[in-house]
């Protein structure tokens, strides 16, 4: 890979199918594995892929991505690497916010310095992966492509939530459906045996090519296909690309996983927790960087763990715990039982005052079942949250159900005896 080039990292938009962890962040800050956010996956991608020139697009919820970028990525003299955030903005030219991923590439441009680029690489901050991005670039100048595309075979019950696409046996796309509806011919976009074969895919039923997010453009192609007003990379900027251009799709038969809904992260929060998960945060290749917190060593006193994935400065006392994710500064106490659980821990540590009634943390005999518990979180004691009536989606007080999960959002107070 001899050409340079500049990585945009786009930092979402509302997230309304990850409410309520997106009601005070945006879906990139999302925590996830205990002390990572969703962010530091394509950042770590890149650094590990000797991708020095990173830009990350922000504009919904944006404080706590930004605060996290500027204390964990600063700019490294050595290498030239740097990571830069460039925020929707209000111009003399533009007065709009971002309209969509597209629109949000297009008015950051006068900050990329184009005349130092000849490739972009564009990547979606809310899935989790591990790639070299080095592979697909050398695709795509290996095939002289103007446009190429990450793809990733998925089962036919997932096809609707992604853009599917048709290959021919070089790679080369002929056809591209952004999330297909009832009324689509998704039957014609399966793969067929030669392309399963010659990547290796196995399956039952038949399998289909979905975008992973990540786009790479030569610089003129880029300029060319934004300057009229699509305003998004799947249903218009892709499409248009295939009529005018050479379209490749790389496939990708790695783990991925779009993180997307509340039960696509719990699901892959809790994967994360067993013995040979897919994915896994202590892989020596491939590293993810976050911040540095300089923690205390978690304390744990006649706690029994079992398929924990558990961060520093914890306070664990007397409870049990299984396949969960125990989050930074979790304080858990006497008597209660976790499973299957999500918490993301605390921004600080409480020490009660004589005044105070309760502290954060999970209290004592409390049960804590297939549950995300948001930071700063105070649960009393004797406090049950297992959601026994099996219900799909509830918004109660001070707690949400979906996709079957319930969530207590960021800084709530449960009193002790609730039931949930």
């Amino acid at each position: 890979m001899s050409r340079r080039v500049t990585t945009l990292i786009l930092g979402g938009g509302q997230g309304k199918r990850l409410f309520p962890l997106t009601s005070y962040r945006s879906k990139p800050a999302v925590p996830i594995g205990g002390k990572y956010r969703l962010v530091d996956i394509p950042i770590s991608n890149a650094i590990n892929s000797a991708l020095r020139r990173i830009f990350v697009l922000t504009q919904f919820n944006s404080a706590s991505l930004h605060r996290h970028i500027h204390r964990t990525y600063p700019y490294e003299a050595f290498t030239k690497t740097s990571v830069e955030l460039l925020a929707a903005e209000q111009t003399t030219g533009n007065t709009d916010w971002f309209q969509g991923t597209a629109d949000a590439v297009r008015k950051c441009m006068p900050h990329y310095r184009t005349d130092a680029t000849d490739v972009f690489l564009i990547l979606s901050g809310d899935h989790l992966y591990r790639m070299n991005y080095r592979e697909i670039l050398g695709f795509h100048e290996m095939q002289r492509a103007d446009v190429t595309v990450a793809t990733v075979p998925v089962p036919e019950r997932l096809v609707k939530g992604f853009g599917v696409m048709k290959l021919q046996k070089d790679g080369q796309i002929t056809d591209f459906l952004e999330k297909p509806t009832k009324n689509d011919d998704v039957g014609s976009y399966a793969m067929p045996k030669p392309l399963c074969d010659l990547h290796r895919v196995k399956a039952k039923g038949p399998m289909y090519l979905a975008s992973m997010g990540i786009y790479v453009f030569n610089r003129d192609v880029l300029l060319d296909v934004l300057s009229g007003s699509e305003k998004d990379f799947g249903k218009e900027i892709i499409p248009k690309a295939i009529k005018n251009y050479k379209v490749f799709g790389h496939v990708f038969t790695g783990y991925w996983r779009d993180i997307g809904t509340i039960g696509s992260f719990y699901e892959a929060s809790i994967e994360l927790t067993n013995a040979n998960p897919p994915f896994s945060f202590l892989s020596p290749e491939g590293r993810i960087f976050t911040r540095p917190r300089f923690l205390p060593p978690s304390k744990i006193l006649g706690t029994e763990l079992d398929h924990v994935l558990m961060s520093e400065g914890c306070i664990l006392t007397g409870a049990k715990i299984r396949q969960s994710v125990v989050g930074l500064r979790s304080v858990v106490g006497t008597g209660t039982v976790v499973g299957k659980s999500i918490l993301m821990g605390n921004d600080y540590y409480e020490w009660p005052e004589p005044s105070q009634d309760y502290r954060i943390g999970v209290g004592k005999n409390c049960v804590i079942e297939n549950c995300i518990i948001d930071k700063n979180v105070s649960i009393g004691d004797g406090v049950s949250i297992t959601n026994a009536k099996g219900i799909d989606e509830k918004d109660g007080d001070h707690y949400y159900i979906r996709d079957g999960i319930v969530i207590i959002p960021k800084g709530v107070h449960i009193p002790s005896g609730t039931k949930i």
